[in-house]
């Protein structure tokens, strides 16, 4: 289940009840049950704080939303200065493809967010997406 990802090395807080498996979420706080999809958000978790220094206030995790009706929820945000969105991670599963699926769920969410970052990631494969042509990249952001 622990499968060697794409990215650093994370020193996360993993503990076992029985059989399952669960780490404490670096941002959230709690401890959750450590699913494939969990093991890669928690990776781009400690990667964002750790590697990139972006302050845990400023990554949202799981963040509803409303689109067409449905109830949805962004796995990663990150918030800028003024408390915009600036950039939508979304997490898959190792075993999960990265496909048009998977780019067309992220740019979805993106209608309502309105991010000039997207990134999707299955821990193995990363793709970020530009959104606005003006807009200045830090230099390997988003570059596991």
């Amino acid at each position: 289940m622990l499968r060697q990802l794409n990215l650093p090395p994370a020193g996360l807080d993993l503990s076992r009840a029985g059989e399952t498996i669960f780490v404490r979420c670096l941002v959230r706080k709690k401890k959750l049950v450590l699913s494939p999809e969990e093991w890669v958000r928690q990776h781009i978790l400690y990667a964002l704080i750790h590697h990139f220094e972006i302050s845990p206030v400023r990554i949202g995790v799981e963040v509803g939303l409303s689109y067409n009706g449905r109830k949805k929820r962004a796995d990663i945000v990150i918030y800028n200065a003024s408390a915009d969105i600036d950039v939508v991670i979304e997490c898959k599963a190792p075993e999960v493809e990265l496909n048009s699926e998977t780019l067309f769920q992220i740019a979805q969410y993106n209608k309502i967010f309105q991010s000039k970052r997207l990134m999707v990631s299955n821990g193995l494969d990363h793709f970020s997406i530009v959104t606005d042509p003006e807009y200045q990249i830090v230099e390997g952001f988003m570059s596991f």
